[in-house]
């Protein structure tokens, strides 16, 4: 089957009632037989329905309907405004009930001391503060860090294990290429 307008129902009242097409020429493009075009016409079929311009939706011009107007033989053709709809792969922030707002300095905390080797901006990022909260929890000036425990924010649901994985590999690979470019001004000396 051909491509339909939107609501083709609606559609076929419209054209049934503001142009001079033809039953068939109607039912091809509205993708609906030509007794439910020729019901429309009798009022038997969609009492009640409102009709849609296909003019406005950009589904039809107005020099479209007039060229099939005078040529019974040529179908009507649907505008394809084709738009391209982008899905970029940026994560969207999720949802943090505040039962677990509560949590997000306890798991910085089981971050920096299970896995030192991630930067603070990058812990900020995963847990959903800001990165002077993590860096004070680091430097244990955090305003209510005697109340801190440490919980492991994969089990609470504030991120996923690949999450962490992502950006425990990112960071070993930010210290391979420091230790690389140290160890290069070493030998240039």
């Amino acid at each position: 089957m051909s491509k339909v307008p939107l609501m083709p129902m609606a559609t076929a009242v419209w054209l049934v009632e503001n142009t001079s097409l033809t039953f068939k020429q109607i039912s091809d493009f509205c993708g609906l037989h030509e007794v439910e075009i020729q019901g429309i016409a009798d009022g038997e079929v969609g009492k009640g329905i409102v009709g849609y311009n296909p003019i406005i939706a950009g589904q039809l011009t107005r020099e479209e309907i007039n060229l099939s107007s005078n040529d019974q033989n040529r179908p009507l053709k649907l505008n394809s405004n084709e738009i391209e709809i982008k899905t970029d792969e940026k994560k969207t922030k999720k949802y943090i009930p505040l039962s677990k707002r509560q949590d997000k300095p306890d798991s910085a905390l089981w971050l920096i001391k299970q896995h030192a080797i991630l930067k603070d901006s990058q812990i900020a990022k995963l847990v959903g503060i800001t990165k002077s909260s993590a860096t004070a929890i680091r430097n244990k000036s955090y305003w209510n860090f005697n109340n801190l425990n440490a919980k492991d924010p994969v089990a609470i649901g504030l991120f996923t294990q690949k999450d962490l994985a992502d950006a425990l590999e990112k960071a070993e690979r930010v210290l391979k290429r420091l230790k690389k470019e140290k160890e290069k001004s070493q030998l240039v000396k």
